[in-house]
């Protein structure tokens, strides 16, 4: 599966932006799909998460209550609301595709075979 994420730009503190990821390719909904952001000097880190179904939603605790994830699986797409914004959520974005159906709530970008080319997110405060 291929993924194309965009959305990503310049806010201010408080501001709202939403991402979208495109996929193509391998029936998107056998996927669970994730969100990932890596700041610079860090390590990439984990966002939020939706399963294949769109049953279920996990998210890190420090977008909990502000970002929210969906999916739409006759568009191939996922979206990230972000609400709220704050400087450090200042980073790349990533989507990224899970197959492994034993691990579909996994958190790890390990998990994540397959990963889109990322869109910036700029917060100011």
């Amino acid at each position: 599966v291929q993924l194309q994420a965009s959305g990503g730009g310049l806010a201010q503190t408080g501001d709202s932006l939403r991402l979208s990821c495109a996929a193509s390719g391998r029936p998107f909904s056998l996927y669970s799909i994730g969100w990932f952001r890596q700041a610079p000097g860090k390590e990439r880190e984990f966002v939020a998460l939706i399963t294949w179904s769109g049953g279920s939603t996990v998210y890190a605790d420090s977008v909990k209550g502000r970002f929210t994830i969906s999916r739409d699986n006759a568009r191939n797409t996922v979206s990230l609301q972000m609400n709220s914004l704050k400087p450090e959520d200042t980073a790349v974005y990533y989507c990224a595709a899970n197959s492994l159906t034993f691990a579909a709530y996994s958190t790890a970008p390990v998990s994540y075979a397959y990963w889109g080319q990322g869109t910036q997110v700029t917060v100011s405060s």
